[in-house]
């Protein structure tokens, strides 16, 4: 009987480490910061356009603008340049003091995306 109360104490303490094995931080660009983003090949057509789909344009599309976006349309470059040519899109991603910071009441878009998107803007904004 004192055998197995022994090992009750080493049981517990083992089950205590192996359920901190199933605990993980999922923000890649927190974990690895400057990590795997490759920001050498930035497009519009295939990065830029793809994180505005993916983050802004369920407000700043077309049909949704006028009714939760503030009337900012951001769905094809031609739109979307304006706003990189006024500062006013790096700074709203960027929630640079002085802009609407975005996407409103969510999360700021990863590392990563900022970084791509700077990088296309850095290079002053192709349509490619």
């Amino acid at each position: 009987m004192k055998r197995l109360l022994h090992l009750i104490p080493m049981a517990l303490a083992g089950c205590f480490l192996a359920s901190l094995g199933g605990c993980y931080y999922d923000k890649e660009d927190i974990l690895y910061p400057g990590g795997n983003c490759d920001t050498s090949n930035v497009t519009y057509s295939t990065t830029v356009s793809g994180i505005m789909v993916a983050n802004c344009n369920v407000c700043h599309s077309t049909s949704s603008a006028n009714a939760s976006g503030g009337g900012i349309q951001l769905d094809s470059y031609t739109k979307l340049k304006v706003y990189v040519d006024n500062g006013r899109l790096m700074g709203s991603i960027n929630h640079a003091g002085g802009y609407s910071p975005m996407p409103k009441n969510a999360t700021k878009l990863s590392n990563c995306d900022i970084s791509k998107i700077q990088a296309w803007v850095n290079a002053g904004a192709p349509n490619n």
